[in-house]
């Protein structure tokens, strides 16, 4: 099962929105080699895994398909961010066609910037859809049963999904999209490292089969900063009970960086979730007062008929 930390896997930077960075982002969401479909692709792998003596394997799979869940909400969040209305509008509910940028209207950006849908449907958050408003589709996912060809499978997937995330950073110099982008591609490489050297546990000789491209993506600083934590590195587990056997095949020498060496944690620490203010433009202005009581009430009255929660591992 799956427990949620309310905590963001990592900070958003927060800079003037930008509905066309958010449109671009969207690739890295719901495209083929997005975070939806690293997220799907892992957890199936590892829901349909045979073989007990594979364990550790299968860890490694449930491990990264967990972190991919993470990916999901931080990618998603962060095109909700981008998307956030006019720069200057203050959303005054009562002159939603006299904002403050000059007179204009609102929602006008959408016509010219971005995907029209962030706004028409997606009340300018994110959708799961590509750049160009494909739907993303189950069928993207690859999980064939046999262990080194859905290794080697993810290899290649981590490889172009960071390939993708470089191109994205590329296209603008929005703080708020490189924030994001950048840990991406960070985390993205870890994975790589991940798959690598499972395949080399496994006897595969991975680097003359599927060289990993070149991206250079060190130049950037966000992803240098990063990089001089270790990130690339480390493996999360996300393993509350401190069952997974993943550190057998992870802990061992990195396949990209001569002299350094893998290591798992359990989970990033994570930073605070900020929940947008309603967007009156969209007529999204969440709860009236009267409710907003009703749901506290109600709230205060279901903790205080609560049983204690589950612990599991060690108490802190």
């Amino acid at each position: 099962m799956f427990f949620h930390v309310q905590k963001m896997i990592n900070e958003i930077v927060p800079d003037e929105p930008d509905p066309a960075a958010a449109n671009a982002l969207q690739e890295g969401l719901g495209g083929q080699f997005g975070e939806m479909r690293t997220m799907m692709q892992y957890l199936f792998q590892s829901f349909n895994f045979r073989g007990a003596q594979a364990r550790p394997f299968r860890d490694l799979l449930h491990g990264i398909g967990t972190e991919e869940i993470s990916h999901v909400e931080l990618i998603a969040t962060t095109i909700a961010r981008l998307n956030d209305g006019s720069p200057r509008y203050s959303g005054n509910p009562t002159d939603l066609d006299e904002p403050a940028a000059g007179g204009a209207t609102p929602l006008s950006n959408a016509l010219s910037d971005g995907n029209i849908h962030h706004f028409l449907v997606g009340a300018q958050g994110a959708m799961p859809v590509d750049a160009v408003g494909n739907p993303w589709s189950g069928s993207y996912v690859y999980n064939s049963g046999n262990l080194v060809l859905d290794l080697l499978y993810n290899l290649m997937l981590e490889s172009t999904g960071r390939l993708q995330k470089c191109r994205i950073y590329e296209m603008s110099s929005n703080r708020t999209l490189r924030s994001t982008v950048a840990y991406l591609i960070v985390r993205d490489q870890a994975h790589e490292n991940a798959y690598a050297k499972a395949l080399e546990s496994l006897g595969v000789n991975w680097s003359k089969t599927l060289p990993i491209p070149k991206t250079s993506a060190e130049k950037y600083p966000e992803v240098a900063t990063l990089l001089e934590q270790g990130l690339e590195n480390k493996q999360y587990t996300f393993d509350l009970d401190h069952l997974s056997e993943a550190g057998k095949i992870f802990r061992s020498t990195s396949p990209s960086e001569a002299g350094q060496t893998l290591r798992t944690a359990q989970a990033p620490e994570g930073v605070p979730i900020e929940i947008a203010d309603p967007r009156p433009e969209e007529f999204s202005p969440g709860l009236d007062p009267e409710l907003l009581e009703l749901v506290q009430a109600t709230a205060e009255l279901e903790l205080a008929e609560a049983d204690e929660p589950i612990r599991y591992g060690p108490a802190s």
